[in-house]
């Protein structure tokens, strides 16, 4: 009859709904604007239960994160002391008892957080750890860990002023080059370049895409050169242990591994921006499976000729040589002796004892070079999971 045929084709359409979401999979994500509550899933991540398990809030200058102590929508309560915010493991602010809720209120540049400066948008970073504390036996676990990445994004405005300009003998454009400060920024890009990708979803053998740029408008033409760029568990280099990325004044030395296919991109999009990729990994260890990229940008006039102090440089395993990304190829040359500073600095410490004094400091009175974070980079939990039990295997 044709009420049976439409009854049954509705309920096979409810059906396939129903069978396209895996009811297992976490991988979750929480981002907010400034002006709404959100809650952003990746694809094919669906909780069990209505509720939402993480809620963020963007304020002008804090976020306020809530948490539903049924996490996982198992009905099973997480105990309040295994959550904290951030890098710095942030506590909770306050507790909703009756609707089973954990609140932290913390500041944009608190508990560790992250600020990425895009074209457009500032956007801070942070994590919602889950360390949940050993049960009454030690012998078994019934819980793992979890990271769940928070972001707010807050778009980008001009400054806006209600003085009047004075007249001055100098070109206005001319005294706006001189005053306005650089603005540096590292970005994640996807496979081909067009477009930013989340920081999630990574496994080992995937390939992070990071691109280096400078705001130059009203400067004269800049060439970026990316110095240095280490690899840590938290943001900024204090954090141990710690993986150089690039060292030496711009010699990527992590493609100076077997293992790797890290290198410079050629040519350059413009001489203010620099692609850079690297193979994917992890600190043996560590069962947050996420890294921090703190990189030190500078700019030099596009007129000056790149030199050992400024360079791009690339191991080309094929000819066991270091090659430049522009320049002469001597200029590389200091890579492999691993000391690319003036014949006056080479009896300085070697390059491990020099990363957190020397390799990174700010510049603040000096516009031309920066420290950048790019993180947290997130390895997939699943993917994680099965490398260490092929390492106990």
């Amino acid at each position: 009859r044709p009420e049976s045929a439409l009854i049954l084709s509705l309920f096979c359409w409810v059906a396939s709904k129903v069978a396209a979401y895996p009811p297992w999979d976490f991988s979750w994500g929480a981002q907010a604007d400034p002006h709404a509550w959100s809650w952003v899933e990746e694809p094919q991540s669906h909780a069990i239960s209505g509720h939402q398990p993480v809620e963020v809030q963007c304020q002008e200058a804090q976020l306020v994160v809530t948490v539903h102590r049924d996490l996982f929508g198992t009905g099973r309560l997480v105990n309040v002391a295994d959550l904290t915010l951030g890098p710095a493991a942030c506590k909770h602010s306050s507790l909703n008892p009756a609707q089973n809720t954990v609140i932290f209120t913390a500041g944009l540049h608190e508990c560790g957080s992250v600020v990425q400066v895009t074209p457009d948008s500032l956007i801070y970073r942070t994590l919602l750890n889950y360390d949940p504390s050993p049960g009454s036996n030690p012998v078994i676990i019934r819980s793992n860990p979890a990271v769940i990445p928070i972001e707010c994004h807050y778009p980008r405005r001009e400054n806006v002023s209600s003085n009047a300009i004075r007249p001055t003998w100098a070109p206005f454009n001319s005294m706006l080059s001189a005053e306005e400060r650089l603005v540096f920024s590292l970005r994640l890009m996807n496979e081909d370049w067009t477009a930013e990708r989340p920081f999630t979803g990574f496994q080992l053998g995937d390939i992070l895409n990071i691109q280096a740029e400078v705001a130059t408008e009203n400067h004269v033409p800049l060439r970026l050169f990316v110095d240095s760029c280490v690899a840590s568990l938290g943001p900024g280099t204090d954090s141990s242990p710690h993986y150089a990325i690039i060292d030496f004044n711009g010699c990527l030395v992590d493609g100076r591994s077997d293992d790797t296919s890290s290198t410079f991109i050629a040519p350059r999009p413009r001489e203010d921006m620099l692609r850079f990729r690297i193979d994917v990994f992890r600190f043996a260890g560590d069962t947050r499976n996420l890294i921090y990229i703190t990189c030190h940008l500078k700019v030099t006039p596009v007129d000056q000729a790149p030199d050992h102090l400024n360079k791009a440089c690339s191991f080309n395993k094929a000819r066991n040589t270091w090659s430049p990304l522009e320049g002469t190829r001597d200029i590389c040359s200091c890579c492999e002796m691993g000391n690319c500073e003036s014949p006056a600095l080479s009896n300085r410490l070697n390059p491990l004892n020099r990363w957190p004094s020397r390799r990174f400091r700010r510049h603040d009175g000096n516009e031309a070079e920066a420290d950048v974070i790019i993180g947290p980079v997130l390895l997939s939990r699943d993917t994680a999971g099965q490398q260490q039990e092929r390492g106990q295997g």
